[in-house]
Protein backbone atom coordinates (compact mmCIF):
# COMPACT_ATOMS: atom_id res chain seq x y z
CA UNK A 1 0.00 0.00 0.00
CA UNK A 2 1.38 3.36 -0.65
CA UNK A 3 0.55 6.92 0.50
CA UNK A 4 1.29 8.60 4.02
CA UNK A 5 1.66 6.41 6.91
CA UNK A 6 0.77 8.15 9.93
CA UNK A 7 1.17 6.76 13.74
CA UNK A 8 -0.55 9.14 15.75
CA UNK A 9 0.36 8.65 19.73
CA UNK A 10 -3.25 9.12 21.99
CA UNK A 11 -5.15 12.06 21.87
CA UNK A 12 -2.75 13.08 18.96
CA UNK A 13 -4.69 15.79 17.23
CA UNK A 14 -3.98 15.71 13.25
CA UNK A 15 -5.80 17.81 10.49
CA UNK A 16 -6.74 16.56 7.01
CA UNK A 17 -8.22 19.02 4.34
CA UNK A 18 -8.90 21.75 7.03
CA UNK A 19 -10.53 19.52 9.77
CA UNK A 20 -9.07 18.70 12.97
CA UNK A 21 -9.30 15.17 14.61
CA UNK A 22 -7.93 13.43 17.69
CA UNK A 23 -6.74 9.77 18.16
CA UNK A 24 -8.64 8.11 20.69
CA UNK A 25 -6.83 7.24 24.07
CA UNK A 26 -4.72 4.04 22.22
CA UNK A 27 -1.66 4.64 19.45
CA UNK A 28 -3.18 4.44 16.20
CA UNK A 29 -1.94 3.90 12.54
CA UNK A 30 -3.39 5.83 9.57
CA UNK A 31 -3.00 5.26 5.99
CA UNK A 32 -3.55 8.00 3.57
CA UNK A 33 -4.25 6.63 0.19
CA UNK A 34 -5.41 10.00 -1.45
CA UNK A 35 -1.94 11.52 -2.61
CA UNK A 36 -3.42 15.18 -2.35
CA UNK A 37 -4.94 14.82 0.95
CA UNK A 38 -3.89 17.98 2.97
CA UNK A 39 -2.32 16.20 6.52
CA UNK A 40 -1.17 18.43 9.51
CA UNK A 41 0.35 16.70 12.68
CA UNK A 42 -0.92 19.92 14.92
CA UNK A 43 1.90 18.51 17.47
CA UNK A 44 4.64 19.94 14.16
CA UNK A 45 2.64 23.11 13.55
CA UNK A 46 4.75 26.34 13.78
CA UNK A 47 3.08 29.23 15.52
CA UNK A 48 3.10 32.29 13.73
CA UNK A 49 4.97 34.20 16.70
CA UNK A 50 7.84 31.67 16.20
CA UNK A 51 8.27 32.40 12.61
CA UNK A 52 11.43 34.35 12.34
CA UNK A 53 14.36 32.65 10.31
CA UNK A 54 14.45 31.64 6.83
CA UNK A 55 13.61 27.70 7.44
CA UNK A 56 10.89 28.54 9.81
CA UNK A 57 9.25 30.98 7.15
CA UNK A 58 9.40 28.33 4.17
CA UNK A 59 8.10 25.75 6.68
CA UNK A 60 5.53 27.89 7.89
CA UNK A 61 4.30 28.61 4.05
CA UNK A 62 4.02 24.49 3.23
CA UNK A 63 2.13 24.68 6.56
CA UNK A 64 -0.29 27.70 5.37
CA UNK A 65 -0.87 24.93 2.27
CA UNK A 66 -1.59 21.71 3.92
CA UNK A 67 -3.59 23.99 6.73
CA UNK A 68 -6.05 25.12 3.65
CA UNK A 69 -5.02 28.88 4.89
CA UNK A 70 -3.19 29.44 1.58
CA UNK A 71 -3.94 28.54 -2.34
CA UNK A 72 -1.35 26.37 -3.68
CA UNK A 73 -0.71 28.44 -7.13
CA UNK A 74 0.07 31.18 -4.46
CA UNK A 75 2.35 28.93 -2.26
CA UNK A 76 4.49 27.02 -4.60
CA UNK A 77 6.23 29.64 -6.36
CA UNK A 78 7.26 30.96 -2.79
CA UNK A 79 8.16 27.73 -1.60
CA UNK A 80 10.17 27.39 -4.31
CA UNK A 81 12.17 30.66 -4.14
CA UNK A 82 12.21 29.59 -0.44
CA UNK A 83 14.45 26.85 -1.14
CA UNK A 84 16.73 28.42 -3.73
CA UNK A 85 17.34 30.66 -0.95
CA UNK A 86 18.25 28.03 0.91
CA UNK A 87 20.41 26.76 -0.98
CA UNK A 88 23.43 29.44 -0.20
CA UNK A 89 23.64 28.62 3.25
CA UNK A 90 23.03 24.82 3.43
CA UNK A 91 26.06 23.68 1.40
CA UNK A 92 26.57 19.88 3.38
CA UNK A 93 24.99 16.55 1.57
CA UNK A 94 22.13 15.97 4.30
CA UNK A 95 21.09 19.55 3.62
CA UNK A 96 21.28 19.16 0.28
CA UNK A 97 19.15 16.25 0.04
CA UNK A 98 16.42 17.75 2.34
CA UNK A 99 16.72 20.53 -0.05
CA UNK A 100 16.24 18.53 -2.68
CA UNK A 101 13.62 15.85 -1.59
CA UNK A 102 11.64 19.18 -0.55
CA UNK A 103 12.04 20.97 -4.00
CA UNK A 104 10.76 17.87 -5.69
CA UNK A 105 7.81 17.16 -3.25
CA UNK A 106 6.82 20.70 -3.94
CA UNK A 107 6.95 20.55 -7.25
CA UNK A 108 4.61 17.76 -7.68
CA UNK A 109 2.19 19.33 -5.12
CA UNK A 110 3.14 17.15 -2.12
CA UNK A 111 3.16 19.82 0.48
CA UNK A 112 3.27 17.61 3.72
CA UNK A 113 6.72 15.16 2.42
CA UNK A 114 7.86 18.76 1.81
CA UNK A 115 7.18 20.27 5.16
CA UNK A 116 8.95 17.12 6.77
CA UNK A 117 12.19 17.97 4.83
CA UNK A 118 12.32 21.27 5.64
CA UNK A 119 11.82 20.68 9.21
CA UNK A 120 15.00 18.63 9.00
CA UNK A 121 16.97 21.64 8.58
CA UNK A 122 15.32 23.42 11.38
CA UNK A 123 18.44 22.20 14.06
CA UNK A 124 21.09 23.06 11.56
CA UNK A 125 19.79 26.49 11.07
CA UNK A 126 19.90 26.49 15.28
CA UNK A 127 23.40 25.83 15.07
CA UNK A 128 24.20 28.07 11.97
CA UNK A 129 22.61 30.85 13.88
CA UNK A 130 24.12 30.19 17.46
CA UNK A 131 27.37 30.30 15.39
CA UNK A 132 26.71 33.51 13.94
CA UNK A 133 25.74 35.01 17.11
CA UNK A 134 28.86 33.81 18.78
CA UNK A 135 30.99 35.31 16.30
CA UNK A 136 28.87 39.04 16.66
CA UNK A 137 29.45 39.33 20.68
Amino acid sequence: MTGLVLKLGPRERIMINGVVMENGDRRARLNVITRDARVLRLRDAIHPDDVKTPVSRVCYIAQMVLAGEAEVDEAQPQLLRGIAQLRFVFSDPESRAALDQAQTAVAEHRFYPALKALRNLLAQERLLLGRAAEGSA
